[in-house]
Order: structure tokens, then sequence, then C-alpha cells
């Protein structure tokens, strides 16, 4: 299959370029970022602007499906990158006749997520963390995930937890909408992904994803995620 991935300079998209890779796909990595991704085996690389229409049109041409894991840093200012690549990549999709998407959102986007047990989590973290500081980031999850819902395109809405770094993929979990739990590993979200992008388990729904099997340092999550500079 060839597949458009969005955000392929990411921490999530460059674990999803690897896999999509060795799972034999062609790849197009859609970057802003002339020159910023080496050449390899099975790979294009298209320079555009996510937000930008005419690039995006240009940049999916003659793929059967598009990733998005496309983000941003924490931000007291508004954030718009979320729902106007996905305006520019939905109305691109639609004009090729692409229909299968799938793009990286939150599980704080359904607000009846509260993993079962995480007392410290849900009563001090996410409060501070998600509902304060990543405030203006997740109300752009959101209008992203209305653009997405209005289309009828075969999307899949993709909510980890929050997000760290691990080596090798687990026995992760999947539900609709959310799942049950406070960490998602990289690795584990780029399997899901390419995995629900065939299995089409959750069309037109939200498909949260979790690991269990192991579990990050909590302060220095904070750290990478929501502070240090990317």
């Amino acid at each position: 299959m060839r597949i458009a991935i969005f955000g392929p300079n990411g921490p999530t998209g460059r674990r999803l370029t690897d896999q999509a890779l060795a799972a034999a796909h062609e790849v197009v990595a859609v970057t802003r970022r002339s020159g910023s991704i080496p050449a390899r085996p099975g790979l294009t690389v298209a320079v555009a602007d996510a937000t930008a229409p005419a690039a995006v049109d240009a940049a999916i041409d003659g793929t059967d499906a598009v990733l998005s894991a496309l983000g941003a840093r924490f931000s007291k200012q508004t954030i718009t990158t979320y729902s106007a690549s996905a305006t520019a990549i939905t109305g691109a999709m639609a004009r090729h006749g692409i229909k299968r998407l799938l793009a990286v959102s939150s599980s704080i986007a359904d607000p009846n997520w509260r993993p079962t047990g995480a007392h410290f989590f849900n009563h001090v973290l996410d409060p501070l963390v998600n509902r304060r500081l990543g405030r203006t980031l997740h109300e752009d999850m959101r209008r992203m995930e209305e653009v997405i819902r209005q289309t009828d395109l075969d999307w899949t809405l993709v909510r980890p937890s929050g997000l760290f770094e691990h080596p090798v993929v687990t026995a992760y979990h999947t539900a609709e909408n959310s799942a049950d739990g406070v960490f998602t590993a990289r690795a584990d979200l780029a399997a899901g992904m390419l995995h629900e992008m065939e299995e089409r388990r959750y069309v037109r729904t939200a498909m949260g994803i979790i690991t269990t099997a192991v579990q990050p340092n909590i302060a220095k999550l904070i750290w990478n995620e929501g502070v240090k500079k990317k």
C-alpha cells in the first residue's frame, strides 16, 4: 500500500515511517523541511506545509491512505495546527478519491475518559498538565476531530494516552472512543495505526490505544512531552 504520512519528523511520525517501511509499504513522507529525511528504499519525500491545500493536494496524489501524526507543543496561544491541517488533508483526499484516513488525537478528546485506579493522574496530573498547560492544544485536537467527523471519508481518530518512548512494540490494547489506561508507547501507537489501517475495526469512530506492559517515569515524561524544546 502507498501511504502518505504527515509529521514524519516527529517522534511518533518517525516510528510510523520506520514500521511502515519495515512492513513493505511505500511511504510518502510529507514534511515542511526539505532535506530533513534521509533517502531509503520505498520512501518518497514530499515537501509541503500540511495546512496549505494546494501543497497537500500535490503531496498525496497517488496514495491509498493518509496517516497524520502531526503534533504541536503546549502553548498559551491559540493552536490551529491540527484543525487547519485536517481541513487541508480531508479536502485533498476528497478531490483525489482517497478514502482511508487515520489521524492522531488524544484520549483527552473523550470527555468521559478517566483511567481506572489512577488517582494521582486523574486528580493532579490531568487537571494540571492536560486541562491547564495543554488546554489550547487539546481544544484544537477537538476541532480537528470535528472537521474529520464531518467528512464521508473512512476515517479513524486515534486516541493515545500519555505518550512515551519504548524501543519495541508491546501487547498494546485498543478500545472504541478511548482505552482504560494512562500511557501509550509510541511504538505501540504506530503499530496500532498500521494494523487498523487495514483491519478497519474502528472506521468512522475513535480508537483508544494504551500500553500496559511497561510504564514510563512520570517526571521524565512531563519534561520530554510538555516542557523540553523539540
